[in-house]
């Protein structure tokens, strides 16, 4: 018996606050939806929630993926033709849809589908989370966090923590090889990492929590998962209105006893 459809997950979509025109970005995980309407594959998974997104968003809309390699941070080289999604079987299907377009970012790339897929994608910048960005023009041009089977946390929250000069996190170089039909050339990697201090390990829940407890992240259950919709905007916003009292929300940090001491991390 199947658990969702393509109508149910769109309905859901569309009751957490996704609407048509929008520009969606969305980490995810399909399989836990249960089992779609239909044949019991991968393909049809992945058929069924890009038909949803698409249901939802019209013509007019845009769904965006990360399809991240971190191949520059891992010493290897990459192609973004060829290269793979290292973020599951529904982005790795996005990046090879024949519509797709790939932002090639060598550690954080993000492959789009929709009007303006080819515009958010192209040209992408030394820096991940910089000026003219993909995260940069999601945020400009009003974009959507929606997500499913995922709490309201988001690579964007990472350009925000960079827009906001967090403490705990610095810019980061990486040269490697970039390739394409053959042809190989060195280019520079920027992306903001944290010091390597257990405090300052990446933590959603907090935000999550209280995105939720001001009705900002919008949670719909479907199947055996659910969705959730947030914008860019209330993101930013809400980030930057509680970091003054809560300068550690987005880490483990928010939890310990102890805070870290930024002077002794070394990265």
């Amino acid at each position: 018996m199947a658990h969702y459809s393509r109508h149910s997950l769109a309905a859901a979509l569309a009751e957490a606050g996704l609407k048509r025109g929008d520009i969606a970005f969305c980490h995810n995980n399909v399989g836990y939806l249960g089992i779609p309407e239909g044949e019991r594959t991968q393909q049809n998974i992945c058929e069924t929630a890009l038909g949803a997104f698409q249901d939802v968003l019209g013509p007019e809309g845009t769904l965006v993926v990360p399809t991240f390699t971190y191949s520059f941070s891992q010493g290897k080289v990459f192609d973004p033709d060829q290269t793979p999604s290292d973020c599951g079987m529904f982005t790795e299907f996005i990046r090879c849809h024949p519509q797709a377009n790939r932002y090639e970012d060598p550690n954080i790339s993000v492959s789009a589908i929709g009007r303006d897929a080819k515009d958010l994608t192209r040209d992408a910048p030394a820096h991940a989370y910089g000026e003219n960005s993909f995260f940069d023009r999601f945020y400009r041009r009003g974009g959507v966090i929606a997500n499913i089977n995922f709490d309201a946390g988001s690579t964007f929250v990472h350009f925000v923590e960079k827009q906001l000069g967090v403490p705990y996190r610095f810019d980061k170089e990486f040269k490697g090889v970039f390739s394409r039909n053959g042809v190989t050339e060195e280019k520079i990697s920027i992306l903001s990492v944290r010091y390597l201090d257990e405090g300052t390990e990446a933590v959603f829940e907090p935000f999550t929590a209280l995105a939720e407890s001001r009705g900002l992240y919008r949670v719909v259950k479907v199947g055996r998962g659910m969705v959730g919709v947030m914008t860019a905007q209330q993101i930013y916003d809400l980030i930057e209105e509680t970091l003054p009292e809560r300068p550690w929300l987005l880490t483990k940090a928010d939890a310990m006893d102890k805070k870290p001491d930024l002077k002794s991390f070394k990265s």
